[in-house]
């Protein structure tokens, strides 16, 4: 079976640990070449550094460090991509943060600091990538991470929902904006995934049986179902999807 993203280059913000490892490993297996983006290349729960392993199984990828938070760091990253792969066809915005805290609870300081990686981190890696893929011409694919939190309530993370619900948003938007040159824009939204970022709730009694309550599946999600999706999205397979916010959620949100 021919492999779907052969020669292509993408770029997974986050890549170096839970789903953005998953994602960035799948679309090596793929035929990608990989370039993790992150504040740091060690994953966050040990192991190989997520583009070594790529290396050491016969891909290509690069490690390049960024906070996707500052515009000058971003712009260092789509062009150390381009320098090493001559393109770039595809975007993940995958890198996220996360902390409980209901509004009355959430300090200015928190609130910005989820807001400026998932949103804003989303917006300017887009706008950079989207620059170079309209002066290359290319014809290319943007795939944002968004969460079951940007759809339905959550409790408790008042600056998470708000940053993933503007995530799904502006997929719509640059979805409608950019199709007629050829870029698609589409998002998946996953339920409560099994990485470093969920493991203090799946420790916690009272969390974890609300988590398995509201999960109909009969298991929880793993970074391997996210990059399943992904790769679809990313793939030709899915060119008339577009501006879709693909739900992988264990059927939580279909309650």
């Amino acid at each position: 079976m021919a492999k779907r993203l052969r020669d292509k280059t993408a770029i997974v913000t986050g890549g170096s640990s839970g789903i953005g490892r998953g994602i960035a490993l799948k679309m090596a297996q793929e035929g990608a070449n990989v370039v993790v983006a992150d504040i740091s290349s060690d994953p966050n729960l040990d192991g190989e550094p997520t583009h070594n392993k790529i290396k050491k199984e016969g891909g290509e990828a690069e490690f390049v460090q960024t906070d996707v938070s500052d515009e000058e760091s971003v712009q260092e990253l789509v062009y150390t991509s381009a320098e090493r792969f001559d393109t770039i066809d595809i975007l993940v915005n995958n890198a996220g943060v996360h902390h409980s805290a209901s509004v009355t609870e959430e300090s200015q300081e928190g609130w910005e600091s989820v807001l400026d990686v998932n949103l804003k981190g989303t917006f300017l890696c887009s706008k950079h990538v989207l620059r170079y893929m309209e002066e290359k011409n290319i014809s290319g694919d943007i795939v944002n991470i968004g969460s079951i939190a940007g759809l339905v309530g959550y409790g408790q993370s008042a600056s998470y929902c708000a940053s993933k619900g503007g995530v799904v948003e502006l997929t719509r938007e640059m979805a409608l904006d950019y199709a007629d040159q050829g870029i698609n824009v589409n998002a998946v939204d996953p339920g409560v995934i099994e990485t470093s970022m969920t493991k203090d709730m799946m420790e916690n009694d009272e969390t974890r049986a609300f988590i398995d309550q509201n999960t109909v599946a009969p298991r929880l999600g793993k970074p391997e179902d996210i990059a399943n999706a992904v790769v679809f999205l990313a793939s030709e397979e899915s060119d008339f999807i577009v501006g879709e916010n693909l739900v992988v959620d264990g059927g939580w949100t279909a309650k």
